[in-house]
């Protein structure tokens, strides 16, 4: 009876754990579809990386290095693309407030003070989605070509 009661426990804390791991997953796969669909409309001279390489992010623990590679990345392919088509933008978009998005998120290992980061992290999570979405727009405009 024991052991029937165990299993129970145990398959309902399993569930509640892949249906917390699915409903994290869902806003991490459209967080990497805006990222890559920014690189996407930098032109390939002006991308420092591939677009495909952001679905490195979805490895667990190597994501807190390979986001900074990511956001500094985009911030090098996002500043040479405003630059080709003559935009008036600021020099390294979105690199200060990403930056500040994975140090907070690497601040989330550390006990007590990960707790703070880590909510610190998640609205600069969201800001810079928000930020990168904007720069991915306006280069989606057809009127964002300039003249060579």
């Amino acid at each position: 009876m024991q052991d029937t009661e165990a299993v129970r426990s145990t398959a309902g804390f399993l569930l509640i754990g892949l249906v917390a791991f699915a409903i994290l997953l869902i806003p991490t796969i459209f967080y990497l579809l805006t990222l890559q669909k920014a690189f996407n409309r930098c032109s390939p001279e002006n991308r420092a990386m591939n677009p495909v390489l952001v679905w490195l992010m979805l490895i667990p623990l190597f994501n807190m290095i390979w986001h900074f590679m990511i956001v500094l990345n985009m911030s090098k392919s996002l500043a040479a693309e405003f630059q080709k088509r003559g935009l008036n933008e600021e020099p390294k978009p979105g690199q200060n407030l990403g930056l500040a998005m994975c140090i907070l998120f690497c601040t989330g290992i550390i006990p007590v003070l990960g707790m703070i980061g880590s909510v610190g992290a998640l609205v600069c999570w969201i800001l810079y989605w928000v930020k990168i979405a904007g720069y991915s727009k306006k280069l989606e405009a057809p009127a964002a070509f300039a003249p060579a």
